[in-house]
């Protein structure tokens, strides 16, 4: 009995002196701060909705087929590539005499809907002005990015923890201090960026056929994208 009590003496007395000696080792001196940072960039790849319809000229009814060739040729002649013009819906409506039984084929009205591909809108309103513009049902941008979004992204994530490096050294300097290396790195917000729409771009208008092609389109005022990323990052003080 003796024997296992000085045994567990012995593992108290070892524990109670590692625990004195952890309790001895100095704390780690450290800082920490957060950084962000925020670039803007301009769009390169724009996604453009273009919905054509089918309309009757008098008694003539003008198919949704010819208005698609002529948007096909449109864009070729723009110098767009035709695998940037795709075909996102088709729809259509008997609506107009729904009571008959046996429709003519003039009674169904077809509609389909393009997304164009584009790197700017220089070209938008030729392609439009070469469309029967009674065939032209709406337009509006999607979309847009950037084609380098994810160099982008790691741009503004470097830039977020240098501007956390900056302010722990600026802080440090303050009371004579300095920075002695980095201990911990944490994204807090990353990879958000806000797909701004522009000011106006939900619609294309012509309220005079005589109009030229310039003015039939409202001028489009492109905001940047913003792309930003926030830190938290823990450095050792010397």
């Amino acid at each position: 009995m003796k024997k296992v009590m000085f045994i567990l003496a012995g593992l108290f007395l070892s524990t109670l002196s590692q625990a004195q000696q952890t309790d001895n080792k100095p704390p780690v001196k450290k800082i920490e701060v957060t950084g962000s940072a925020e670039i803007e960039i301009t769009p390169d790849e724009i996604y453009l909705d273009i919905a054509l319809r089918e309309y009757k000229n008098k008694t003539t009814k003008v198919e949704i087929g010819v208005l698609e060739k002529q948007l096909q040729k449109a864009v070729l002649d723009a110098g767009i590539a035709p695998a940037d013009l795709t075909v996102s819906n088709v729809f259509g409506n008997n609506y107009e005499q729904w009571w008959v039984k046996k429709k003519k084929v003039t009674d169904f009205m077809a509609r389909k809907q393009f997304r164009l591909k584009l790197s700017k809108l220089d070209k938008v309103n030729a392609i439009l002005g070469a469309v029967d513009e009674e065939g032209i049902e709406s337009v509006n941008i999607s979309s847009y990015t950037s084609s380098k979004m994810e160099e982008y992204r790691k741009e503004v994530k470097v830039k977020a923890l240098q501007a956390a490096k900056a302010k722990a050294g600026y802080m440090l300097e303050g009371i004579g201090d300095k920075i002695d290396g980095v201990l911990e790195v944490q994204e807090i917000n990353t990879d958000n960026y806000s797909d701004v729409r522009p000011l106006m771009a939900n619609a294309y208008m012509r309220s005079d056929k005589a109009m030229d092609t310039e003015s039939a389109m409202p001028d489009i005022d492109f905001k940047t994208i913003k792309v930003r990323a926030e830190v938290r990052a823990v450095f050792f003080i010397k």
